[in-house]
C-alpha cells in the first residue's frame, strides 16, 4: 500500500527517470497522468461556476478554505495540495474496494447457501424496490456479518502504514526507542485464534449470536486503530456494504459450467490481489 500512497510524491521527484525507464509502471504513469488530466477539468469546472453557499462536494470545500486562507502565509491550503489529496482519494477509495469486492465475490460463490440467505434477508426486509444504504446494516444483521466476515476472512491490506516512534516508549513490556520504525501487524489480529473460533475460516459465527444479532468485535481491526486508523475507514465500509447487497439482491453469482473451485492463492503486491477468475452473474 505505501507504493500507492506514495508513487505520486516520487513520481515527481524523480519524473525525468521515470519516463524514460522501461517497465511496467509505464501502463501506471499512463493511468495517472489521465487522472491528473481528469481532476484538473473537474476544478476549472468548479472554479469557472463559483463556489455555491452550500459547497457540494470535497472540491467545493477545499477551494472554500483555500480563499479563506489566501492571507495566511503559512497556509497549507493551495491548488497543488488540493490535488494530492484528490489522487490519494482516488487511489486509496478505489481500490481497496475493488479488490475487497472481487475476494468478497469470490467467496461468495463458494458459499451458495449464504449467497441465498443473504438474497432472503434483502428481499424481506427491503423489497426489490427500495434503494440501499448504509443505515440498512442495522436493519440486516445477516447480510452485515458477511461483509465483515468476508472482511477479515479476506484481509488485503496485512500490513498497516509504517510509523516512526517521536520518543523513547515502552509496549507491553518492550522498550521502543525513538526513532523506532513501527509496521502495525493488521492480519496477526484478524487471525488471532485468542479472538476468533476459527481464525483461518470462513465462519459467520463471528459476527453472530445465538438469536442471529450482529456483534461487534473489539479484535475487528481492519483500518488500524487510534490516532492513525485509516481515514477513510468510513467510506470503505460503506461502499462495500452497499455495493455487495446491491449486485446480490441483483444477481446470483455462479462458476462458470464445468467449473468447480477457483485460485484462493495471493497475488502479493501494494494490496493482496486474487488471481483472475471467472463468474456468472445471473439476473434474479
Amino acid at each position: 500500500i505505501i507504493s500507492f500512497v506514495f508513487f505520486p510524491q516520487l513520481y515527481h521527484t524523480f519524473s525525468w527517470l521515470t519516463e524514460h525507464l522501461p517497465g511496467p509502471h509505464k501502463k501506471f504513469l499512463t493511468s495517472y497522468t489521465f487522472l491528473c488530466s481528469f481532476i484538473k477539468k473537474e476544478i476549472k469546472n468548479h472554479e469557472e461556476r463559483g463556489t455555491p453557499e452550500e459547497p457540494q462536494d470535497f472540491i467545493d470545500y477545499y477551494l472554500a478554505q483555500i480563499d479563506k486562507s489566501k492571507d495566511d502565509p503559512n497556509s497549507t491550503f493551495d491548488e497543488k495540495n488540493m490535488m494530492s489529496s484528490i489522487v490519494d482519494l482516488f487511489i486509496g477509495g478505489t481500490e481497496s474496494t475493488a479488490t475487497g469486492l472481487r475476494w468478497s465475490l469470490m467467496t461468495v460463490v463458494m458459499h451458495p447457501g449464504i449467497q441465498e440467505k443473504v438474497q432472503k434477508e434483502l428481499d424481506d426486509v427491503l423489497g426489490p424496490n427500495e434503494s440501499i444504504g448504509y443505515e440498512d446494516r442495522k436493519k440486516l444483521p445477516y447480510t452485515n456479518a458477511v461483509v465483515h466476515e468476508l472482511q477479515r476472512y479476506s484481509c488485503i491490506v496485512p500490513v498497516g502504514v509504517p510509523r516512526q516512534c517521536v520518543k523513547d516508549t515502552n509496549l507491553v513490556g518492550f522498550p521502543v526507542p525513538k526513532g523506532t520504525i513501527v509496521l502495525p501487524n493488521i492480519f496477526s489480529v484478524l487471525s488471532d485464534p485468542d479472538q476468533w473460533e476459527t481464525p483461518r475460516r470462513f465462519n459467520l459465527n463471528h459476527f453472530l449470536d445465538k438469536d442471529g444479532n450482529f456483534v461487534k468485535r473489539e479484535a475487528f481491526l481492519l483500518f488500524s486503530a487510534g490516532h492513525r486508523v485509516c481515514l477513510g475507514e468510513r467510506l470503505a465500509r460503506t461502499e462495500l456494504f452497499i455495493f455487495l447487497a446491491s449486485l446480490l439482491r441483483s444477481f446470483t453469482f455462479k462458476l462458470p459450467e464445468g467449473v468447480k473451485e477457483i485460485n484462493r492463492e495471493l497475488i502479493l503486491g501494494g494490496l493482496l490481489q486474487p488471481h483472475p477468475y471467472k463468474i456468472c452473474a445471473v439476473p434474479r
